[in-house]
This record gives structure tokens, sequence and C-alpha cells, in this order.
């Protein structure tokens, strides 16, 4: 009875903590409602039994209370912390599982056997969107944008280093020329040092070649596959960006689970299509509840305008690849951003 009453309690704490973490950190409606449900039908069990746990209950004299182990860690970040409190759930519905199987206990087994193959899955999606939120929480600031028809004759990781060099946090490949055979080193080139220095790398369109190279994204254009579709083609901690062209476009892509939008065409600049007044970027703004990304037309000299009216972060294409100097011209831009923080 103590090690049912014991382990129990640890399971439904276990439980409840990464309940907490869905519901308040994932806002995951979805994970929430399992987990809850889970923890209050592991715990139910008929009034005489349950006082049967409480007389067995001895935590004055329980002698593993005070034990420690040694090299275990007081100070942990968030994502450890998860797994810790999984692995105690779930080694706690082990025990429960097999001492279910014990004459005059009034417990099932494989209910336990159930919910804790469950945990498993759910503790694998609940560190993916962690990891998703923290990459959608990243694109702020510079958004750089490696276009084929702007590189002038110069290689994409020359380019890609310069950018890095100059402080930008994101960046996408967008090349309609190569094939995908021919991207692939590249984009694992890319891939590689994006890595190294913490740096957001995005696919524009191409989703076998960011699922190739584990990107961090993938962005679709507004010709593309539906972002519906596309989500359900996606790991749970990719990002998926849409460029979107209206209000109504911007939330219908929001709805179907894009991580951000991009405005196109300009907010600032004509671009062959609408301009869009840095007052209706404001209002599109207040109508999101993910980050938004402006594009075309934004410079070093406007870019704290674009910002104010709400856009996250502001992508850049020939305000950088046409200068001589990229790693100056970055710099220059990702300077005029932190004026604006």
């Amino acid at each position: 009875m103590r090690i049912i009453d014991a382990n129990l309690n640890r399971a439904a704490e276990g439980l409840r903590f990464l309940e907490e973490i869905t519901r308040l950190v994932l806002n995951d409606d979805a994970l929430t409602q399992q987990l809850k449900t889970m923890r209050h039908d592991l715990i139910r069990a008929d009034a005489p039994f349950n006082l049967q746990l409480l007389d067995a209950r001895d935590s004055v004299r329980d002698v593993g209370i005070d034990l420690k182990v040694r090299g275990e860690k007081k100070n942990r970040d968030l994502t450890l912390t998860i797994i810790a409190n999984s692995r105690r759930a779930q080694e706690s519905m082990r025990v429960l599982e097999e001492t279910a199987k014990m004459p005059g206990v009034p417990l099932d087994s494989e209910q336990f056997k159930h919910a804790r193959f469950t945990l498993y899955t759910i503790e694998k999606d609940i560190l993916a969107r962690l990891t998703r939120k923290d990459r959608q929480e990243r694109i702020t600031g510079l958004y750089a944008i490696i276009d084929d028809s702007a590189l002038k004759g110069r290689r994409h990781i020359d380019v890609a280093t310069q950018i890095i060099k100059g402080g930008a946090k994101i960046i996408q490949l967008r090349d309609k020329t190569l094939s995908k055979r021919e991207l692939l080193p590249i984009a694992e080139q890319i891939r590689a040092v994006c890595s190294e220095k913490g740096v957001l790398f995005f696919v524009c369109d191409d989703i076998d070649l960011a699922l190739a190279i584990s990107a961090d994204g993938v962005h679709l254009e507004p010709d593309s596959l539906p972002a519906k579709v596309v989500r359900k083609l996606l790991p749970m901690d990719m990002l998926l960006g849409v460029s979107v062209r209206s209000l109504k476009e911007a939330i219908a892509a929001q709805k179907d689970g894009a991580d951000y939008v991009s405005l196109c065409p300009s907010c600032i600049a004509p671009s062959g299509g609408k301009i869009y007044s840095l007052e209706e970027l404001s209002r599109l703004h207040e109508k999101l509840s993910i980050p938004l990304v402006a594009i075309g037309g934004v410079k070093k000299e406007n870019v704290t305008e674009v910002i104010s009216a709400g856009a996250s972060a502001v992508a850049a294409v020939s305000a950088i690849l046409e200068a001589e100097d990229i790693e100056r011209a970055t710099r220059q831009m990702v300077r005029a951003l932190k004026v604006k923080k």
C-alpha cells in the first residue's frame, strides 16, 4: 500500500507539472486536456481503497526522503525539468503497473501500461512544441534573404557568412534556378554555419530540401501549397512561414498553422502590387498572435518606422545583397533595429 500510495502521488505530481507547461507556457488545449484526463483517470479509485492508502502512508519514517544522488543538479533549465517530470511519472506508472498485478489490489495494470506509453509520446510532443515556440520567439530583427537573382556570381555560403558576421539572426535561402540536387550541398553548408552561430535558417518553398537538412523552418510563397497541408508534413519543431497579401490571408495562414507571416508586397515601397501603408501594417499586427515580417523596400533609413508599426522583423534582400560590403550593410541594418529596441 505504501508503494502504491507513493507512486500514485509521484505520477500525479509529474503529470500536473507537465499539464501546467502545456497550459500556461505552450497554450496547447489538446495536450492540456490529454494530460488532465490522464491524471484524473490514474488517481481514481474507490473510497475504501483510498482510505487504505492513507492509512499506509508514513512520510515521517520514509527513509528515501533525504537520500541524495551524487551529481544531482539543483538548478536546471525548463527542458531538463520537463524531462525529469516526465521520467518521474513514467517510472511511477511502471511501478503501479507491476503492483496492480498483485492479489487484492483494485487497480488496472493495463491502464498504467497504456498511460506510460502514451506519456512517452506526449513528452516528445511537449519538447518539440517548446523548441518550436523558442524558435518562433526568435523571429525578430533582421530577416536576411539570400536570393539567387541578387548573388551576382558570389557563392551562397560566402554571402551567408558575411550576413552572419554582420549580426543577422535569421537567414532564408531562396533559389529558383538550381535543382534540388545542386541546392542540397549549398543548403547543408549554410545550415551548418547557422547552427554553429545560433542563427535560424529557413528554406523558401522547397519542403523536401528543408526536411533533408533539418532546417529550422520552411517559408511558403503565395502560390505554394496551402499552409494547412504543409503543416501536416513538417515535424512539430519546424517553423512554417507564409507570405500573405492581405489581412484575410494572414488570419487564414495563422489558423492553418503558420508560425509567422510575411506581408508582401511592400509596406513601404512599390513592388508590382498594392503598397501597404504603415497604418495597414499596424492593423494587421493587432489582428495576429504570431510574428509579422515586413518585406520590400525596407532600408536602414525607414526600418524603425516599420518596426514601430508592429513588424516583429524586417526582411531584406537588395538592401544587403546589392551592397558592395554585405557584412557592413547587414551591420548597419542590425544597428538601426537595435536603436529602435
